[in-house]
């Protein structure tokens, strides 16, 4: 099997919030591209790397739902916005030191998401444009459960 189907077929069965921490991954293994680039002198890398980053940055902040994930949502907005800046900085100065601060942050972050998968009820009240195909169709009824129980743990985003 080649890696590209590989690949493929881990996203097909991922969740949503799988897909999330995914998004990290990539932003970070961009960063560290970025950061490698820098040291190489390799400016036009650099940017390509810059860029795709951002792209998914911008990509995060514009599915953030404030109406549903409340102050949560407000954080991380404000957490990609930063990042977003970070890393233009990082890439104007061409500062690894500052690419590994960001790299730190991001990684903080992720760890949070990571904790949020294994929560199987976390992935459930999640807005229906960050579920996969298949978590869309779970019953109304177990929806109504799971988002109660997301209410009691405080957790919104």
């Amino acid at each position: 099997m080649n890696e590209t189907s590989y690949q493929q077929q881990v996203l097909a069965g991922a969740t949503g919030v799988e897909l999330v921490v995914g998004l990290y991954d990539g932003l970070i293994r961009f960063l560290y591209r970025a950061m490698q680039c820098v040291e190489e002198n390799d400016v036009h890398g650099r940017r390509v790397a810059v860029k795709k980053a951002i792209d998914i940055l911008m990509y995060l902040q514009a599915r953030l739902r404030p109406d549903v994930g409340g102050s949560v949502a407000a954080s991380l907005g404000d957490f990609y916005s930063t990042m977003f800046t970070l890393t233009l900085e990082a890439s104007h100065l061409e500062s690894e030191e500052q690419f590994r601060e960001v790299i730190a942050f991001v990684r903080n972050v992720r760890e949070a998401w990571v904790v949020v998968a294994r929560d199987p009820a976390a992935g459930r009240v999640l807005p229906r444009e960050l579920r996969t195909r298949e978590e869309k169709f779970v019953p109304v009824s177990e929806i109504g459960a799971v988002a109660g129980e997301a209410s009691a743990s405080r957790w919104l985003a």
